[in-house]
C-alpha cells in the first residue's frame, strides 16, 4: 500500500508547472531522488546549482593551474573533445549536457562566455565556459560533441582553435551569479538624492504654481538593473562561417620583461630547438622562450611533455598564423 502510495505521489509530481523543479520551491527534486532510491537501487541523481566560481590553484595531468577572473582574454591552442563518461555536473553547478554548447577552460571563471574559432575550418560559435579542464595540459578547451561537430572537427577529435573571451557578456553573467564584479558594485556607497525648490534669483519674476521644472533626483533604483543584459544559461547553436586560417604549432614556454631570464629557460631545454624571440606582448617589449614549428599534433604533444619533464610548468602548445 504505501508502495502504491508513493507512486502515485510521483506520478501527481511529474504534472508540476515547467521549472519548479529547476527552482527546488516543490520539493520535486527531493521526491524524484527517493522514488530513484526506493525503487531503482541506484544513487540519486545529482541536483543541479548553477553558481559563479573561479577556484583555487589545482593540480591536473602533473600541472598546476591558477584559475583567475578575466573579462579580456584571447588564446590559441589545440581543442578535444569531451569524454563520453563526463560527470553528470560540470564544475559550476550546471547539468552536463554533451548537446550544449559548452566547453571546459582550465582557470577562466565560471561561467563566462567566448567565441571560438576552428582555426582549420573558418567556423565560428558562441559557447559557455562552464566546466574545468581538460585534464590533458597539451589541449587549451575541451568542448561538448555538439561544439565539435558543429565547428567542424577531423575524426582525430583534436583541431585548431581560437579562443576570445566576450567580455560583455561575461560580466553581465558575472553580475548576475554574484561574482567578483558584483560584489564590488554592491558595496560601493550610495547616498540618497532630496530635491528642494530654491527662491528665484534677484529680479527675476517667480514661477507660477504647479510650472513645470526640471529636477534630478535619485529613486534608489540601481541603475546596473537598466538595460541589464540577460545571458542565457542555453545558447543558440548557431555557426558563423569566417575564412580558414591553420597555423603552425609551437610551444611557448614563458615571456620575459627581461632577455637574462628568457636565456636562463633556453638553457634548461637541453635538446630541443629552443630559442628566444624578442616580441610584443601587451604594448611591451618583451623575450618569449618558444620550440618549433612543430609538424603534426603528435609531435607538439611529444615535446610539450619534454618541456614539461624539464621543469618548465607554465608551457602551452598555441597556434601562430600567417
Amino acid at each position: 500500500m504505501k508502495r502504491v502510495a508513493l507512486v502515485a505521489l510521483v506520478l501527481l509530481a511529474g504534472c508540476g508547472p515547467a521549472g519548479a523543479d529547476q527552482s527546488g520551491s516543490s520539493g520535486l527534486s527531493a521526491l524524484r531522488a527517493l522514488f530513484a532510491r526506493l525503487f531503482h537501487g541506484g544513487a540519486a541523481p545529482p541536483i543541479e546549482s548553477p553558481h559563479y566560481l573561479v577556484g583555487t590553484p589545482y593540480q591536473a595531468g602533473g600541472v598546476w593551474y591558477y584559475p583567475e577572473e578575466r573579462f579580456h582574454y584571447q588564446a590559441s591552442g589545440l581543442a578535444g573533445v569531451d569524454p563520453a563518461d563526463h560527470a553528470p555536473l560540470t564544475t559550476d553547478g550546471e547539468r552536463y549536457d554533451p548537446a550544449a554548447m559548452a566547453v571546459a577552460h582550465p582557470t577562466l571563471q565560471l561561467p563566462a562566455i567566448a567565441r571560438v574559432t576552428d582555426l582549420e575550418t573558418g567556423r565560428q560559435v558562441m559557447v559557455r565556459i562552464n566546466d574545468r579542464g581538460p585534464a590533458n595540459p597539451a589541449r587549451l578547451l575541451s568542448v561538448t560533441p555538439k561544439v565539435a561537430g558543429l565547428l567542424g572537427f577531423p575524426a582525430s577529435g583534436v583541431a585548431q582553435i581560437r579562443v576570445d573571451l566576450e567580455s560583455t557578456q561575461s560580466m553581465a553573467l558575472a553580475e548576475e551569479m554574484g561574482g567578483h564584479l558584483a560584489a564590488q558594485i554592491a558595496t560601493a556607497p550610495r547616498d540618497a538624492v532630496e530635491a528642494a525648490d530654491l527662491p528665484p534669483p534677484s529680479g527675476a519674476p517667480p514661477a507660477s504654481p504647479g510650472a513645470p521644472h526640471a529636477v534630478a533626483t535619485a529613486s534608489g533604483a540601481d541603475p546596473l538593473a537598466v538595460a541589464k543584459l540577460v545571458v542565457p544559461l542555453h545558447l543558440p547553436a548557431s555557426v558563423s562561417q569566417g575564412p580558414p586560417d591553420p597555423g603552425r604549432l609551437y610551444i611557448e614556454c614563458g615571456t620575459f620583461s627581461s632577455a637574462e631570464y628568457a636565456y636562463r629557460q633556453q638553457a634548461k631545454l637541453v635538446g630541443l630547438p629552443a630559442r628566444v624571440e624578442r616580441r610584443l606582448v601587451e604594448g611591451q617589449e618583451s623575450d618569449t622562450v618558444r620550440v618549433g614549428p612543430l609538424a603534426s599534433v603528435a609531435e607538439a604533444d611529444q615535446t610539450l611533455t619534454k618541456v614539461l619533464q624539464a621543469g618548465i610548468t607554465g608551457a602551452a602548445i598555441v597556434i601562430e598564423t600567417p
